[in-house]
């Protein structure tokens, strides 16, 4: 039997990012993606991106909560202590969009901090966020980012986020597993992936240690998708690489590590 074709979904935060993001989608489907996500739509009118999802056939995986005053280095607002109002009218905002755009998962921020009382805050953040997304089916993503490209992001490691999910206990909070984060900060992929299987929602990827071309870099992306898929993992799987001054031109990986 003839082995079924792997997935991938194209994140427009670092691809194409040359178009308008209906254009961005276009291409995507055109490229031969399964899927697309994305960081921060906001500004593009929610009719032309649904009417682009709606045209390629394409699945809207995700977006992220807005960062707040990024010129001041916040990346993400829910775990500030003090910015509640603030960091609840961005993931208002993320499930109102997102909705409209009939989008899966909804990224929560967690920005810069640390202490006990920014893991309180986020929690109680998350809660909210959870509460709010049932009634629209959306899940609620949480993602630790690697000290060297995000220093003093308040979720750093894997263990750390499954800690915050099972504390905060709504089935629709859910990790994201970016295996570029992951390499980066706690080594061996697929031992991280075994072990946070039943508590992942999404999966990422990109070259290490650059975030570069997939097929290129320290991670063995053919032998990780293999592993992910013997433990049941069918969704698509995130490309969210740098591909340099040509999208189109990066996009060999697809054939390498199908």
């Amino acid at each position: 039997m003839e082995q079924a074709r792997r997935r991938f979904s194209a994140n427009l935060g670092f691809l194409w990012t040359d178009r308008a993001l209906p254009d961005a989608i276009y291409a995507a489907k055109s490229a031969g993606f399964d899927a697309v996500e994305c960081h921060w739509p906001y500004d593009t009118p929610v009719d032309d991106v649904r009417v682009a999802l709606a045209q390629t056939g394409l699945p809207m995986l995700g977006l992220n909560t807005l960062r707040g005053d990024v010129s001041a280095g916040e990346n993400g607002l829910a775990a500030l202590p003090g910015r509640m109002a603030e960091a609840r009218g961005t993931i208002d905002l993320g499930l109102d969009y997102g909705t409209a755009i009939g989008a899966v998962n909804l990224h929560v921020m967690a920005g810069v901090t640390s202490g006990g009382a920014a893991a309180e805050t986020f929690m109680e953040n998350l809660i909210y966020a959870c509460d709010k997304a049932a009634d629209r089916e959306m899940t609620i993503l949480i993602e630790p980012l690697n000290t060297h490209d995000a220093p003093g992001y308040f979720l750093q490691n894997t263990e750390q986020a499954i800690d915050i999910i099972d504390k905060c206990g709504h089935s629709n909070l859910k990790l994201m597993f970016d295996c570029y984060h992951v390499a980066r900060t706690e080594g061996h992929v697929l031992t991280r992936f075994e072990h946070c299987f039943p508590h992942i929602g999404h999966v990422q990827f990109a070259g290490v240690p650059d975030r570069g071309f997939p097929d290129q870099g320290d991670v063995d992306y053919i032998n990780v998708f293999k592993g992910i898929e013997r433990l049941g993992w069918t969704k698509p799987l995130g490309a969210e690489y740098k591909p340099g001054a040509d999208t189109d031109g990066s996009l060999g990986w697809m054939q390498k590590l199908q």
